[in-house]
């Protein structure tokens, strides 16, 4: 069984690099949870699910925004107050990029985890 998570996040930050319009990577409910995360935050565009008898694909529309997205492994818990560490470590700078959380909430970005006092586990990043 393949990792889809990190799988994600090297597919976009490969197709981004060489200026493709659009990828397809395969689908499961964290990775669609994922996709909604970098929608909202404006670092893809649509993405539609294509069933193929196999389990699904997703087809991403990419906007040129992403620069550097990765997975974080081993998936490290973090505290309602401790994103900054984490975000010292993974972002270029404050306030440029998200780090990708799930939480018991949801799927979410640091910012919102912040906002609504969660902590969770790290899945990646996107700046």
């Amino acid at each position: 069984m393949h990792d889809l998570v990190s799988s994600l996040f090297t597919s976009l930050q490969n197709n981004e690099m060489v200026r493709n319009r659009e990828c397809v990577v395969k689908s499961s409910k964290l990775v669609g949870e994922i996709l909604k995360v970098l929608q909202r935050n404006g670092y893809i565009g649509a993405f539609e699910f294509i069933e193929d008898g196999r389990g699904g694909k997703y087809r991403i529309q990419l906007l040129g925004r992403i620069n550097r997205s990765a997975p974080i492994r081993p998936r490290m818990s973090v505290k309602k107050d401790g994103y900054e560490m984490y975000e010292k470590q993974y972002l270029p700078g404050r306030g440029i990029g998200i780090l990708v959380v799930t939480t018991p909430a949801g799927v979410l970005s640091h910012t919102e985890a912040m906002k609504l006092g969660q902590g969770g586990r790290l899945l990646g990043y996107v700046y």
